[in-house]
């Protein structure tokens, strides 16, 4: 019997987010601690530097490594002066959830507050400089009625 290779990874999605992260280590650690990240491996090299991790958070798994700037493509938010590319984290708790990851040492992008398609949303920026959205859908609006 021969078994067949799936073509997504088990446990991943279609599209799954790799951050590239100065300090991947410690980032991990604030994942956890701000938006209750389960980490699921992780791979490092001699020196300690994260090769490769995975977190996931609720049902959503992350790919994690350190920056190495030796490869131009390997650049850090911080390293870049800004990020490309935002996260957006829908919870069951959006007010507790962002207050959760301020704690942790996030700084406020936006406030929460109530957007006119449906979300209850607020923003911050991580201390690694990756922006994340943080949202709870609170009702469905038709979109044409979306301003």
């Amino acid at each position: 019997m021969t078994l067949k290779t799936k073509a997504i990874l088990e446990g991943h999605h279609a599209v799954t987010p790799y951050m590239i992260i100065k300090d991947a280590a410690n980032a991990i650690m604030f994942y956890k601690k701000a938006f209750g990240a389960t980490e699921l491996m992780r791979v490092t090299d001699d020196s300690g530097k994260v090769r490769h991790a995975e977190i996931k958070i609720e049902d959503s798994p992350i790919m994690i490594v350190d920056e190495f700037p030796e490869y131009s493509v390997m650049k850090s938010p911080e390293s870049l002066g800004g990020t490309t590319m935002h996260i957006f984290l829908y919870v069951e708790d959006v007010d507790a959830l962002f207050a959760q990851a301020i704690d942790a040492g996030a700084k406020e992008l936006m406030p929460v507050e109530d957007h006119s398609e449906g979300d209850r949303r607020g923003g911050v920026t991580d201390p690694f400089g990756h922006i994340w959205w943080i949202a709870t859908h609170i009702k469905d609006v038709p979109l044409e009625e979306i301003g």
